[in-house]
């Protein structure tokens, strides 16, 4: 049987790389990279002459059949993507599955992380965390998924095109409230390197007019600016519960924020973010509107 190894490459510094993953590279008989010229330059750089074959999200699976026909000759394959770690909102996951499947070995090559830089230059908690990956395009389905997010007590990390970090942090200060705690950080490792630690409603300003290269957006959890006291602080201890019963009982995300914010000292934001996450949990209904209106109220 074959290995398939998951390199991870620079995001930006060349010299951001393992001993082990440019071994890997050196003898695999088959490379596989997102983006082959990209690739091509991280090669040279360290004298590689490995030829890489593309592998993007249209054509992976042809690609599956070519890499297990190599592992089953007993064969080294890498994967890389365009940078930092693979199948982090890049393309592979089916690859991988397929190895393993097949009975293959599957093995990763640790290193550079968009994620874990910016988690780590944040200035925020960096345990626990969630990482919520690219945020949808459209504004609806963006605050949408920003409010799942709002009530959680995790720092959360985003990705986030240069061309849509303006209206971003406008959609994190209207869900989160303009005064958590952030940090966008910008072309991380590279020449140009940028973190910008501020409140939402600062960064919003700072970057009104957009941004160029890479962006990852780092937001404080619900509980961040308390800093690590205990969750039971910051909220009434039964307001979970009392919120699980009012959907049982059918009351919507909506009603129930505005009866219990009222009494409970806790943001009506905050209340109504968590109505949505157990009202799904429980499959009960909460329309579309409920959701993209929670921003208004």
């Amino acid at each position: 049987m074959g290995t398939l190894h998951v390199v991870a490459t620079p995001i930006g510094n060349l010299e951001d790389i393992t001993l082990r993953a440019l071994r890997v590279l050196r003898e695999a008989g088959l490379l596989f990279a997102e983006d082959t010229r990209r690739t091509r330059v991280l090669l040279d750089h360290h004298g590689i002459k490995a030829r890489p074959v593309s592998l993007n999200a249209h054509n992976e699976p042809g690609r599956i059949a070519q890499a297990l026909a190599v592992l089953a000759d007993g064969g080294q394959v890498a994967l890389v993507s365009d940078a930092g770690t693979p199948l982090v909102s890049d393309p592979g996951a089916r690859l991988v599955a397929a190895a393993a499947e097949a009975g293959h070995d599957v093995e990763a090559a640790p290193g550079p992380s968009a994620v874990l830089a910016a988690l780590t230059v944040s200035g925020l908690r960096a345990h626990p965390f969630a990482f919520a990956g690219f945020l949808p395009r459209k504004a609806g389905a963006r605050r949408k998924l920003l409010e799942t997010y709002c009530a959680r007590r995790e720092t959360v990390v985003f990705f986030e095109s240069p061309h849509r970090v303006a209206e971003t942090l406008q959609d994190m200060v209207v869900v989160f409230g303009a005064d958590r705690r952030a940090c966008v950080a910008r072309e991380l490792t590279k020449l140009h390197e940028e973190v910008v630690r501020a409140r939402l409603d600062e960064l919003a300003v700072r970057f009104a007019e957009g941004a160029r290269g890479e962006i990852t957006i780092v937001v404080e959890g619900a509980s961040g600016r308390r800093g690590m006291r205990a969750e039971s602080e910051s909220a009434p201890p039964d307001i979970d519960a009392t919120i699980r019963k009012l959907a049982e009982e059918g009351r919507r995300p909506r009603e129930i924020a505005a009866q219990l914010a009222r009494g409970s000292g806790v943001p009506r934001r905050e209340i109504y973010a968590r109505a949505v996450e157990v009202c799904r949990a429980l499959d009960v209904a909460s329309d579309d509107a409920d959701v993209d209106g929670a921003a208004e109220h």
